[in-house]
């Protein structure tokens, strides 16, 4: 009976760790990032990952990358956190602009979407903005941790204002 008790505790022990060890992000939408960064005292750059629902590859990159929790944590220390649906129907006021939804083929895109990954409609995509909502650059397709961690500390911390890419990547 002991040993099983044991047994028992242990099990939960283990799921319970399980569950801290996975990192839940607080994503918001484009306009509460907008927002927060004209209210915030002290504003924070914007990281959006834009995605589409059928896309395996953004699905991983949320399993595997954005659920990491030094990934998980870095991130929300140091970005509002946008999710963007690339092909979401609803529109999206921005500095006096309607972005809309737009038809086109089997599946329409959103034009916020398109102004972001500059044209390049490929997914993932995660994009990085600076405090005062400029595009710092879009980064395609899926990232491993490492790479990512890399990427996200160059916009993160201002690493990008004194050194190009390839220096700071070492090619």
């Amino acid at each position: 009976m002991r040993s099983i008790f044991t047994q028992i505790c242990l099990l939960f022990l283990v799921f319970s760790g399980l569950n801290v060890q996975a990192q839940d992000i607080n994503w918001i939408s484009w306009e509460e990032a907008v927002e927060l960064s004209k209210t915030d005292a002290k504003p924070k750059k914007i990281f959006v990952d834009v995605y589409t629902d059928w896309c395996g590859w953004c699905k991983k990159m949320d399993q595997n990358t954005f659920q990491n929790p030094e990934v998980s944590k870095y991130m929300q220390d140091n970005f509002y956190m946008v999710k963007m649906d690339a092909e979401g129907k609803e529109p999206i006021v921005y500095q006096g602009k309607t972005f809309k939804y737009v038809p086109s083929g089997r599946r329409g895109y959103h034009e916020l979407a398109a102004a972001l990954l500059q044209g390049k409609m490929s997914y993932p995509t995660v994009v990085f903005l600076d405090e005062s909502l400029n595009m710092l650059s879009p980064v395609p397709g899926y990232q491993q941790v490492e790479p990512f961690m890399q990427i996200a500390k160059y916009f993160g911390e201002n690493i990008y204002k004194d050194k190009d890419w390839q220096s700071y990547a070492g090619k």
